[in-house]
């Protein structure tokens, strides 16, 4: 009994800080390479989603082609923005407007070069996305693209509509 309330206490506890989780304050740069605390990127009353990606990771580029058929449509049902952090290091750091210009990618941009904010927000492997609600609070966490995975996050996103 007493192993089953231990195990009921700890998974509230995990619950409760999952919910209470925000945004960390990490300083990065936008794509002109000016510094930027992350934290002031999220719009108070707007659903944030945040996508880690990578230049040479191909489920990243899969996953943001994916939402960008999308994005426009999301912007204005949900009230949303999309912020794409890529983790390329210094080596590769020159590749990503480049990339993101090809694309045509109408997200926010920022890098992560030494990984700090990934490292803030446990990140382990790209893609990982967050949502943050209206309050700052994460609210959804993801790993990794298959196809279709971004069927699931606008069921994610319509779960934060009133």
């Amino acid at each position: 009994m007493r192993i089953k309330l231990y195990l009921f206490l700890l998974l509230a506890s995990a619950i409760t800080a999952l919910s209470a989780q925000t945004v960390p304050s990490v300083n990065v740069k936008n794509i002109n390479g000016e510094n930027v605390d992350f934290s002031s990127v999220i719009d108070s009353g707007k659903i944030t989603v945040i996508s880690f990606w990578a230049t040479w990771c191909g489920p990243c580029i899969k996953e943001l082609q994916a939402i960008d058929q999308y994005y426009e449509d999301w912007q204005e049902t949900y009230n949303m923005k999309l912020v794409a952090v890529s983790i390329d290091d210094s080596r590769n750091i020159k590749k990503v407007k480049p990339k993101v210009l090809g694309e045509g990618w109408q997200y926010e941009i920022i890098l992560d070069e030494n990984q700090d904010l990934a490292r803030a927000m446990n990140v382990n492997n790209p893609p990982m996305t967050y949502i943050v609600d209206g309050q700052g609070k994460i609210v959804y966490s993801h790993q990794g693209y298959t196809p279709g995975a971004e069927e699931e996050l606008e069921e994610q996103l319509k779960k934060l509509m009133p």
